[in-house]
């Protein structure tokens, strides 16, 4: 088999999962990747937008544009619940006074931007730019707010800011479901077979980086943004649970409630074709 493209994000809860796959300690059978591309998330969605990669993690919201072309995988997605984005400003006011106001959000495709387009429709003037810079736009004044996530939820009171909003519990609130944030999803392209053993080694990855959380360490500091281990531990233990074992029928029901609340709010295009969802190896009842 031609080794296969990989890309994820180098937050610690993507290089996490990822270690094991990456650092040749899990046994792939018959499987091979290419070294892996570590880039922000809205680069990956762009990019599964082009259908670039075998085998990436995307948001959910991007997820909705490219399911005709991939499919999700059991393993490795993010959701869960208390968990999701943050709208955050310097000062504490009424979210819905920043209808005409300008508001950061991490990328078009970001799940971030598609909850806080659903939660608050009526504002409009969003400016999109790196996660990493939104904190700092919000204390510049060059923005009004901003929509973070990542580990900048861990640190954003630090930088003297306020949560206007948790947009993951006004999710959890309407909806009654864990919040899907990003899931990793394979070219359906690749066939049944082939998507079905990536899905198995996502999960052993997974699998062996909860077995040896101390071993993948050093390889999720070198990438993190944070570097302080006690908001490194913190994200890990967020954002890495059992759905990123198996989303399960209730991760399944998750994503599919997210994607249907976005066509409905005129934001997502319509389902493309016939083809599932989910990788054919989905059905477990957690």
């Amino acid at each position: 088999m031609e080794p296969l493209s990989l890309g994820y994000s180098p937050c610690p809860n993507d290089t996490f999962i990822f270690y094991a796959l990456s650092h040749g300690v899990i046994d792939l059978g018959r499987l091979r990747f290419a070294r892996p591309c570590l880039e922000d998330v809205e680069t990956l969605n762009s990019w599964a937008l082009a259908h670039r990669l075998d085998v990436t993690k995307i948001s959910c919201h991007a997820l909705g544009h490219v399911s005709d072309e991939y499919c999700v995988l059991a393993a490795g997605s993010a959701l869960g619940r208390g968990c999701g984005p943050l709208l955050v400003a310097a000062a504490d006011f009424p979210a819905a006074d920043l209808v005409g106001r300008r508001v950061a959000i991490p990328g078009r495709l970001t799940t971030a931007a598609l909850l806080f387009r659903m939660f608050l429709p009526a504002c409009t003037d969003l400016v999109e730019m790196r996660f990493d810079r939104i904190m700092e736009a919000v204390k510049r004044g060059e923005v009004d707010a901003g929509v973070i996530i990542h580990e900048s939820r861990f640190t954003y009171g630090d930088e003297g800011l306020t949560c206007l909003q948790d947009l993951g519990l006004w999710w959890e609130g309407v909806s009654g479901r864990p919040i899907p944030l990003g899931c990793i999803v394979a070219r359906r392209s690749l066939g049944e077979e082939a998507i079905a053993l990536v899905d198995r080694a996502v999960a052993s990855s997974v699998d062996y980086a909860f077995s040896h959380p101390s071993e993948c360490l050093p390889y999720i500091r070198a990438h993190s943004q944070e570097t302080a281990p006690e908001v490194v531990q913190s994200h890990i233990e967020l954002y890495v649970n059992d759905f990123s074992r198996d989303l399960g029928s209730e991760g399944m029901a998750a994503i599919t409630a997210f994607l249907e609340r976005g066509r409905a709010a005129g934001v997502l295009p319509p389902a493309a074709g016939k083809n599932p969802l989910f990788a054919c190896r989905f059905g477990s009842q957690r």
